[in-house]
């Protein structure tokens, strides 16, 4: 009688029994296995270095994402440390809107950009940034815990910007003091580039930018 095993059950063989090839060191030799690269046959001793070798070029190739995302995250660091300095540098406080975003603009190569606030205090009221904004942009405001990004669904602050018409996505900054409920103002960027402000992308370094901001500019508020 011919007793049959299926793969598993070899499988379960060998697992219990690790000392099997070492014991028939000629069959371990003589196995031949299929390998996709090129269809030929090969011994188990040269699969397993074809597996090997896969897992490295996979780790190689991981390795290099995490050097380019760091060099990435690197650069803008540096970037957000000469756009603060540039605030640090401000000689009078009315200047701060204008320096932030010009700076802004320069340093992280944002085509339009702009900030608007509101409850500023009576000797800033007639400045650019004081500009009057509707209820319903307010309350937008308020509602903003996080930077907003995503497509320009002709948004009231997209209007605020020059060329707000041309621009077809949006990151839009809340500025609050501290943890306050109420948002005293809103940061606009602005690109004609759909695909420069989405949904998913990451917002850690645009959340530092309104935090600053926000700091920044609550020496103008009443």
């Amino acid at each position: 009688m011919t007793l049959s095993l299926d793969s598993t059950a070899v499988a379960a063989f060998l697992a219990q029994h690790p000392t099997f090839f070492q014991e028939h060191a000629d069959l371990l030799a003589s196995i031949r296995l299929d390998t996709p690269l090129g269809g030929r046959t090969v011994s188990l001793q040269e699969r397993q270095m074809e597996v090997l070798r896969e897992k490295i070029k996979l780790l190689e190739l991981r390795l290099a994402e995490l050097m380019r995302m760091g060099q990435e995250n690197d650069a803008i660091s540096d970037k957000m440390q000469h756009w603060t300095r540039s605030l640090l540098l401000a000689r009078n406080d009315v200047d701060l809107p204008h320096i932030l975003i010009s700076e802004l603009q320069a340093t992280f190569g944002v085509p339009h950009a702009t900030l608007r606030l509101w409850g500023v205090a009576a000797a800033f009221s007639h400045g650019w940034f004081a500009a009057p904004v509707s209820a319903d942009a307010r309350i937008f405001s308020d509602s903003l815990h996080a930077p907003f990004c995503g497509r320009n669904n002709d948004f009231e602050a997209a209007s605020w910007l020059e060329e707000g018409a041309d621009v077809k996505s949006l990151a839009m900054l809340p500025l609050r003091v501290g943890a306050a409920p109420e948002a005293f103002g809103l940061v606009v960027l602005g690109s004609a580039d759909p695909g420069r402000f989405t949904a998913d992308m990451a917002t850690d370094f645009l959340t530092r930018i309104s935090e600053t901001s926000s700091a920044a500019l609550t020496c103008l508020l009443a």
